[in-house]
């Protein structure tokens, strides 16, 4: 997809950083509380659409061209959303943030496939290349947590069932920000996901109410930090760069969250860990270096 940075303030690999920093500091968030996953994601997103409502621009929606396939497509993306946080959100009760977050940084592979059959993107054998070296780092950094105890592999499974879900969640989004504004998605699509999450308390019996203001802090602080500014800045960026540049810049956050785990929660890093992000940052680097020539070589064609 062709970059098209004109209509941000900020050029979008500054704004992919600032999203990626954000959501890395979810997983410590998470991994500090001890509130039910569902009701601080429930919570998280609504929170958010609540902040969020003052700048929706929602008379975009009379001159917008969706229609019903549209509409459903943004309502499987809340769904899509909500199941994610769910699965990622309860992965971390069960494993570490070093292997939740690796696991996640499978979500490019599912994006780029998904992307081709879509969209019909063509990616060059170099980029792939790129993105499959820091995928390679990802399962360095995995390589000690992985078969460590059968409830490490159920948080493993849960929160590969999570990246597949955000994946669905991408590319749904990329498909509905050809139509509708970024700001009106973002707060339609939180809304549905904190419903979601909702009817899973109501029907596990999980209360809603009682919580201290320490757990409302943590949720308030989820809102702000990865939602609005990581989820609702790559809802913004879908249509600039598009959903697989966005997820191979996610790639970023196992590293970004190890540091952050190792700074905060006193977690060791280890040496596969070390050589893995440093192999991951090196692909990384290499898969935006080309995505910026292919950029210039467009505008000089």
């Amino acid at each position: 997809m062709k970059i098209n940075p004109s209509s941000l303030r900020f050029h979008p690999y500054i704004l992919l950083f600032v999203s990626i920093l954000s959501v890395s500091v979810s997983s410590i968030m998470i991994k500090s509380s001890d509130t039910p996953t569902s009701v601080a994601g429930m919570y998280r997103l609504y929170i958010s659409v609540i902040l969020m409502l003052p700048f929706v621009p929602w008379k975009t929606l009379r001159t917008s061209e969706m229609n019903k396939k549209d509409w459903s497509t943004v309502f499987l993306a809340g769904l899509f959303l909500g199941l994610h946080f769910l699965c990622w959100m309860e992965s971390l009760v069960y494993t570490s943030v070093a292997s939740s977050m690796v696991i996640l940084s499978i979500q490019p592979l599912f994006v780029m496939v998904g992307s081709y059959f879509m969209f019909r993107e063509r990616t060059s054998i170099l980029t792939v290349l790129c993105l499959l070296a820091a995928l390679l780092g990802s399962i360095i950094i995995a390589w000690g947590d992985i078969g460590v105890s059968r409830e490490a592999l159920i948080g493993d499974g849960l929160s590969l069932l999570g990246t597949i879900l955000v994946s669905a969640y991408m590319l749904a989004g990329q498909k509905a920000s050809r139509k509708i504004d970024a700001n009106v998605y973002s707060v339609i699509v939180f809304f549905i996901g904190g419903s979601v999450m909702l009817a899973y308390s109501l029907l596990n019996n999980i209360p809603l109410i009682g919580y201290d203001s320490s757990d409302w802090t943590y949720f308030f602080l989820l809102a702000v930090i990865p939602t609005i500014f990581g989820q609702y800045i790559f809802n913004l960026l879908l249509k600039s760069i598009g959903a697989t540049t966005v997820s191979v810049g996610i790639i970023g956050e196992p590293v970004l969250a190890i540091i952050l785990a190792y700074l905060l929660l006193g977690e060791t890093i280890s040496i596969f860990q070390f050589i893995g992000g440093l192999v991951t940052l090196l692909g990384m680097g290499m898969y935006f270096w080309l995505r910026s020539l292919d950029h210039t070589n467009e505008v000089h064609a």
